[in-house]
């Protein structure tokens, strides 16, 4: 049933139907294949839209992730060569054709690094290092509102702000609250109907995850949850990925290398095509187990879900230019540091900037 406050007939946007059913089989294989295939026929579907008018991605900062979550049950049976990995977090800016052919920009990611700090996680892991450690282990490249002046982009502009999932993530900056203006005064929070349910009533395999004063004042008509996958206008799509959270969604955009799909439930292209990585022991474990995804496990809320999730996003994804890797553009992805001698990545997106700004109607 459809949240009383999406209607998205009145929004330019789609309710994308194609997986509904396709984890409603009993058994796991069932339910993968299912999903599979149905990512097969969505692919070739979203191959003849047009592509967005503009998709710009910003490496924002950097946070430090322990291995054992990055690549789940890799390294479980051995000690670390790194305790720690590097995530590089993005910020992705599309602007498209709505249903109705209206231009909309969708801010992916917007990140308030101080106020994320605060997340219990965050606070565990900075316990007792000097400030100036901090600092040098999580250097911040860009601000949201600088990539935006880069890019052209006023924040009246900005129609949706969406999250592949509100792990660590505080909105208010960006919304309001009671007494706080908002930094995108026109913006409403896409989120899907189990993420926002998640992030109101804490479970304890979650908590330490959410920032829980950050969505505290948000106006309801600021936020715009919706069920199942939705399609926002010809070539860009939010699709129900359950299982780093249950309520986790991707965002898959059409742009002239494919399409380009974008989550945290990897952390990258070893973890979303680990057979073929670099990193030997990511390589053995998967050609040793047959596995075809390895899961980014902070929580693990769904592991059989994470797994048919990742497979569907790399499906959707189809060939990147490294045709050993899926066009997965994660929101978060693993970077080599310089304090981690040796530890690589098999192949690396970076920032990325296709087609040209468009100006709002006046």
């Amino acid at each position: 049933m459809m949240n009383a406050l999406m209607t998205p007939q009145l929004l330019g946007m789609r309710t994308l139907a194609d997986f509904d059913l396709s984890r409603a089989h009993c058994s796991p294989q069932a339910r993968l294949d299912a999903t599979r295939q149905a990512a097969r026929v969505l692919r070739e579907r979203m191959l003849r839209e047009p592509e967005v008018l503009f998709y710009r991605s910003f490496n924002l900062i950097r946070a430090p992730y322990p291995t054992y979550y990055a690549f789940s049950g890799v390294y479980a049976h051995r000690g670390f060569k790194f305790p720690l990995v590097h995530l590089l977090n993005r910020l992705f800016v599309v602007q498209y054709l709505d249903h109705e052919r209206m231009l909309r920009t969708l801010i992916l990611s917007p990140t308030d690094h101080e106020a994320n700090r605060q997340t219990p996680f965050f606070k565990r892991l900075a316990k007792g290092i000097p400030e100036f450690v901090n600092r040098v282990f999580a250097p911040q490249y860009n601000t949201v509102e600088g990539a935006l002046a880069q890019c052209g982009i006023t924040p009246e502009q900005v129609d949706y702000i969406s999250y592949d999932h509100l792990h660590t993530h505080d909105v208010r900056k960006w919304l309001g609250s009671e007494g706080r203006p908002a930094y995108f005064p026109n913006a409403r929070l896409l989120v899907h109907h189990q993420e926002w349910a998640s992030a109101l009533k804490l479970l304890p395999i979650q908590a330490d995850w959410y920032c829980p004063q950050g969505i505290e004042g948000i106006a309801p008509e600021r936020v715009l949850p919706f069920e199942g996958s939705l399609s926002l206008g010809p070539g860009l799509a939010l699709i129900h990925t359950p299982g780093h959270t249950e309520g986790n969604h991707s965002m898959a955009a059409r742009v002239p290398d494919g399409i380009r799909v974008s989550s945290e439930n990897g952390v990258g292209v070893d973890a979303y095509e680990p057979r073929n990585s670099r990193i030997n022991a990511v390589r053995r474990y998967a050609l040793s187990t047959g596995v075809e995804v390895i899961l980014n496990g902070n929580t693990l809320e769904g592991s059989n879900d994470q797994y048919i999730s990742m497979v569907l996003e790399k499906t959707l994804a189809g060939p990147s230019p490294n045709p050993d890797y899926p066009n997965c553009a994660t929101s978060s992805e693993r970077t080599p540091f310089w304090a981690f001698p040796g530890d690589v990545a098999s192949h690396l997106f970076g920032e990325a900037h296709f087609g040209q700004v468009q100006a709002a109607a006046k």
